[in-house]
């Protein structure tokens, strides 16, 4: 079985298409999907998507874009989401200093909001960072100072430098379908340096479709693509891919009932 541990079912490009959509990611081996959170004022949507399949489980969360409008996205919100029985995860949240949506202190004052949270709730933290390497790892080391928390940076394409900070620091590296791009060398070899029992694959669906699917819209069953480069990036088989990634996902998100 394999699991995509980031997704976004709630956006439109599945509105039309949703039971086919995990049809088919049960029909490739994708056993389990977590749709993310990325609204506080539409997790609405997200939670009644979790709810209406089994197999189908969801984080709440503020995204790093949304930072300056969602400004009652405090902690105390955040772990009183964290209560419903599908909610495994919290974020995503972090930095994006490319796009720069919000501004930079209302995305650093929402990242550790959401890192309390983790804390408070003990489920993992979902990173995202983007053109951000270095204040990501700085607030995720002096966060953890105050207490630990468990987290995954997600859709990983950072250098090595903050793929060690990150595992150093207990967190977990999820890798997207960029893992199968031509021009991916450089990500290819820092994915290569590290520990079998941090990583996890996703889609980041409808986004970044992998090879041979790139251009199309990405959906969960895509993921098999992904584990498929990694399992030759790590030498390994796609069946240890499998067995490991899953692994690792159900001990990070240890909420979610494994099928």
């Amino acid at each position: 079985m394999l699991v995509d541990s980031h997704c976004h079912l709630d956006f439109p490009d599945f509105a039309a298409d949703m039971d086919g959509v995990v049809g088919r990611a049960a029909a490739a081996g994708v056993g389990v999907l977590v749709t993310i959170g990325t609204k506080l004022s539409e997790i609405d949507k997200v939670l009644a998507i979790a709810e209406r399949y089994d197999n189908v489980w969801c984080s709440v969360g503020v995204h790093p874009h949304e930072a300056g409008t969602e400004i009652d996205a405090g902690t105390a919100r955040l772990v009183a989401l964290a209560r419903h029985p599908k909610v495994v995860g919290i974020g995503e949240t972090g930095l994006d200093y490319f796009y720069e949506h919000s501004p930079r202190e209302a995305q650093r004052q929402g990242f550790r909001a959401h890192i309390a949270a983790a804390r408070e709730t003990r489920l993992p933290l979902i990173v995202h960072t983007r053109d951000a390497d270095e204040d990501t790892a700085a607030i995720l080391a002096e966060e953890q100072g105050r207490g630990p928390f468990p987290g995954v940076i997600h859709c990983f394409t950072a250098g090595p430098e903050l793929a060690r900070a990150a595992v150093g620091l207990g967190l977990y590296i999820s890798l997207s379908g960029i893992l199968t791009f031509n021009k991916a060398e450089d990500l290819r070899r820092t994915v290569a340096e590290l520990p079998l029992d941090r990583l996890l694959v996703e889609t980041d669906a409808p986004y970044l479709a992998p090879v041979p699917n790139r251009g199309k819209r990405n959906e969960p069953a895509f993921v098999a693509h992904t584990a498929a480069r990694l399992a030759q990036v790590k030498g390994v088989s796609a069946s240890d891919i499998a067995q490991t990634t899953t692994d690792n996902f159900f001990r990070l998100f240890s909420k979610v009932r494994r099928p």
